[in-house]
């Protein structure tokens, strides 16, 4: 029976807060972790806490250090599995998906179509603020912050804030190269886990 649901594109399972389907049973239950706040898998680290355990190990990454995929093209590691294939189509003559105008390549299509608005002169979106155009509207929000004051992406590790969450994310990693000198520092202070 499971085996005819996934194929045949079946989503018995439904979220009673948002009405979500699922395929399976499992899936609707980890879900509805997100609506509930339950938590079931804590950080060892910094104590962060997780509603699935496939996020506690990629957060944990960040603590260790560890890229397990790596491009076999030109060696670049990856801690997340789907960042390592979304970066092997730039390698690929078929993979990546190429701007008709300039030939610039992208590993996602959809981020092809919003870079083609450059070609265009289009602008659709303005600053209430200062009026500067922007191509696209989340590009705009992201500017909007620099007026509000808003930074609402925060470190896992040192609480810094940022207004765009990839400025977070390449944060991050400074961590992570300064993995040995961190962990020292923090697993040796007042706030050090307890065995």
């Amino acid at each position: 029976m499971r085996h005819k649901c996934l194929r045949g594109g079946e989503r018995p399972y439904c979220c009673d807060v948002c009405n979500k389907t699922f395929s399976q049973k499992i899936q609707m239950v980890r879900h509805q972790r997100i609506h509930s706040g339950e938590r079931l898998y804590c950080c060892d680290v910094c104590t962060k806490e997780f509603t699935v355990k496939c996020a506690l190990v990629k957060h944990q990454r960040i603590h260790s250090g560890d890229r397990p995929y790596s491009c076999d093209v030109c060696n670049k590691t990856f801690t997340v599995k789907g960042n390592l294939i979304r970066h092997k189509r730039l390698h690929s003559a078929e993979g990546p998906y190429r701007c008709d105008v300039c030939k610039k390549a992208f590993s996602r299509r959809h981020d092809m179509l919003n870079h083609q608005y450059i070609h265009g002169g289009e602008c659709l979106y303005r600053c209430d603020v200062c009026n500067k155009a922007f191509t696209q509207k989340n590009h705009m929000l992201y500017h909007q912050h620099i007026h509000s004051g808003k930074r609402p992406y925060r470190c896992d590790v040192c609480n810094k804030t940022f207004i765009q969450k990839s400025y977070k994310i390449i944060h991050q990693h400074t961590h992570s190269e300064m993995n040995e000198w961190y962990l020292g520092l923090s697993l040796s202070g007042p706030d050090a886990p307890r065995p």
